[in-house]
């Protein structure tokens, strides 16, 4: 090691003792454990051991592709996928905008607040309110419905409603978290650009599309690139929550048929495999993305 380096090293040490919790944290949560996938390509035992168990190749994967629930895994994973994307991604981009245009900061921080909280509370607790506010059996939307003159809606078991309802308790659950990084990036628009708009005779409306929305085009670029490497990631304790008999149809995705197979049926090199083709579907459409990033001129993430 050379003595600039070592100079260097101890000049800076508390910052790299500061973020040592934070690699070691990487390193054995997220790094580690992807040694673990390629059982996917094995014929995996608990009893026999990663290094004795049989290698199969892609067996896993065309079983898998031949099977006939892959057809509407696929399809109702991509149509929840695409639902959040273009319902719920936008969404926190608008309320910061629209946040950023209070002008009293007790209500700013106020109307923050509220919409943060959300985010703290599990997914068990959000289907729970679900349940009690949409139920046939004294929800309040429904006694609200009948009391002025409509009729009761089986909203949780009926397979039409189920969608929006994993949108719905998606963006009142994380909008208001996934704002804090546009209203990071807003803050740091110089307000020079906004006074020279404002000579120019722009209003508010004006200041927000040809200032504002610039000046943050490089954040949301970047956050729809990293979203789009959780296309698929639908997140398994909503879905499976609000899965019963009569939405399983159009509920069942990826994430609940990995459980099902993996933990319920113990069946860990298949799920394996499933889940990593739901992750390379992540990886293309990152890659895909990034390139396009580059060609209109934008960094992208990488």
């Amino acid at each position: 090691m050379g003595a600039a380096l070592k100079k260097r090293l101890m000049k800076n040490r508390w910052m790299y003792y500061m973020l040592a919790p934070g690699i070691l944290y990487f390193l054995v949560f997220k790094y580690a454990p992807m040694w673990g996938v390629l059982i996917a390509f094995q014929d995996y035992s608990p009893f026999t051991g990663f290094w004795d168990s049989p290698w199969i190749g892609f067996e896993h994967f065309q079983t898998f592709f031949s099977e006939p629930e892959f057809g509407l895994l696929f399809r109702n994973t991509l149509i929840l996928a695409i639902y959040n994307m273009v319902f719920f991604f936008p969404l926190p981009i608008i309320i910061a905008l629209l946040l950023n245009e209070v002008r009293k900061e007790v209500y700013k921080r106020t109307i923050q607040s509220l919409i943060y909280i959300p985010h703290f509370i599990s997914w068990v607790v959000v289907v729970g309110l679900a349940y009690i506010l949409f139920t046939t059996e004294g929800g309040i939307v429904n006694e609200l419905a009948v009391q002025y003159g409509g009729e009761k809606i089986n909203f949780l078991l009926n397979k039409d409603w189920f969608r929006i309802m994993i949108v719905g308790e998606m963006i009142w659950k994380e909008t208001g978290w996934g704002t804090i990084l546009f209203l990071a990036a807003l803050a740091g628009v110089d307000p020079q650009l906004y006074e020279a708009a404002r000579m120019d005779g722009a209003g508010r409306w004006k200041q927000m599309v040809h200032v504002t929305l610039p000046a943050i085009k490089s954040t949301i670029v970047v956050l729809l690139i990293l979203r789009l490497g959780h296309f698929m990631d639908l997140g398994f304790e909503q879905i499976f929550l609000m899965l019963n008999p009569m939405n399983r149809e159009i509920g069942e995705v990826f994430d609940t048929y990995v459980y099902e197979r993996g933990i319920q049926q113990g069946d860990f090199s298949y799920s394996t495999a499933v889940n990593l083709f739901k992750s390379t579907i992540g990886i293309v459409l990152v890659v895909l993305a990034n390139t396009f990033a580059k060609k209109i001129g934008e960094e992208g993430i990488y």
